[in-house]
């Protein structure tokens, strides 16, 4: 084939790279008897009333489509329970998306607001896909970086500092992947006052709402004046252990709304009923399942965070998601030689914190929602690498 031929792939595609945590656990797969601390996914099933609700729905023969806004009785509880736990009130007629997952529902809120070289303002290390997902909208991204030391929170000045008359919208994601960081009601305030001095719309994923250990989890969309300049951006998949369902949620103004419900009717027309009659049967009476899993996670938060200090990994204590981010710079190694070096050896995955961002370089993510004795024999591994790599 001749090597003039021209390629057919858009150059904002091309330029994309491949998530760094997927092309990490390939290598993985091909790797037997390894303890994973990789992909961020609950090691507990989905609640049995909840797979029973989706049983159910395909015995009754519900396999039809829905509205493309999804199932008005599910964005009626939905919208309950985002007034109950989160203090702020959507009309469920147009104000609410069902969308596949919460990945679908940022995609479609970005190429719904976005004109070509619009800045987004987000924080980092963060999840792989935000960047890539605003370039995919043809946009900007400008990273804002955030500190261990801070508990890997962000602040208004480092976000005023990085706005400029291209900046549209400030993405949010606390608490966060991989650094499980928090923001109190102060440091959202904070925020919230940037955004309105500059009329920045917010876009805000809490996906982790749920899995906040310490303090109470707040919504910058409760602010006073926030909740006509924010998407808020939810689902089932960490909270209630529905990964596979892939069900999110965006709630926001009702112009906004529409507009993403245009793009999602032309392209995914609507989630899937199944899935759809799972998560509102979560929302109705999935509370005590949550609390109880937070509570094992809290277990093994505490667990692998001391572990990781005492091996000589500095890790701040996270304040909600499942994730510890601990320091390898005591070790001198690269992230990535380091993950390397412990899963050929030691046989314990864990990704790299370049994956996250340039901020993330010389971290490590551990996801803790793994069996608790798994957890233990991993500690044990790494501190046995991390011994070695030490003496050199």
């Amino acid at each position: 084939m001749s090597s003039n031929r021209p390629s057919y792939i858009a150059s904002h595609v091309a330029g994309i790279p491949r998530s760094g945590i997927r092309d990490f656990f390939e290598l993985v797969q091909n790797t037997t008897g390894v303890i994973s601390l990789g992909v961020g996914e609950p090691d507990f099933a989905t609640p049995w009333h909840i797979r029973e609700a989706a049983i159910y729905a395909l015995e009754r023969g519900r396999t039809q489509y829905t509205s493309n806004l999804g199932l008005l009785k599910l964005r009626e509880a939905i919208a309950r329970n985002v007034a109950q736990n989160f203090g702020v009130h959507y009309d469920p007629k147009n104000q609410i998306l069902v969308a596949v997952g919460v990945s679908e529902a940022l995609d479609l809120a970005l190429r719904a607001v976005l004109n070509p070289g619009d800045e987004v303002i987000y924080h980092e290390p963060c999840y792989v896909s935000y960047s890539p997902s605003v370039v995919l909208a043809h946009g900007v991204p400008v990273p804002v970086a955030c500190r261990a030391e801070n508990g890997f929170a962000v602040t208004a000045q480092a976000i005023e500092a990085v706005i400029t008359p291209r900046s549209k919208v400030l993405m949010l994601n606390f608490p966060t992947n991989p650094t499980g960081g928090t923001m109190t009601r102060a440091q959202l305030q904070e925020i919230a006052t940037v955004a309105q001095r500059h009329n920045l719309l917010v876009l805000t994923d809490e996906i982790y709402s749920e899995l906040t250990f310490e303090g109470e989890h707040v919504s910058i969309a409760s602010l006073p004046g926030m909740a006509e300049r924010t998407i808020f951006l939810h689902g089932f998949s960490k909270a209630y252990a529905m990964t596979g369902f892939r069900i999110g949620y965006a709630c926001g103004p009702a112009e906004l709304i529409e507009a993403m419900m245009k793009i999602h009717q032309y392209s995914m027309l609507c989630a899937s009923i199944i899935a759809q009659e799972a998560a509102l049967e979560a929302l109705e009476h999935g509370a005590a399942a949550t609390a109880a899993m937070r509570d094992q996670y809290r277990l093994r938060r505490n667990f692998i965070v001391k572990a990781l200090n005492d091996m000589g990994l500095k890790c701040h204590l996270p304040r909600g998601s499942f994730y510890a981010f601990p320091s390898i710079e005591s070790v001198g190694l690269p992230a990535k030689e380091f993950a390397l070096g412990l899963l050929q050896e030691e046989k314990v995955a864990c990704v790299p914190g370049g994956a996250f961002g340039a901020s993330g370089e010389k971290f490590l993510r551990c996801c803790f929602a793994t069996a608790f004795d798994q957890i233990q024999i991993a500690m044990d591994r790494m501190a046995r690498h991390v011994a070695r790599v030490k003496r050199g």
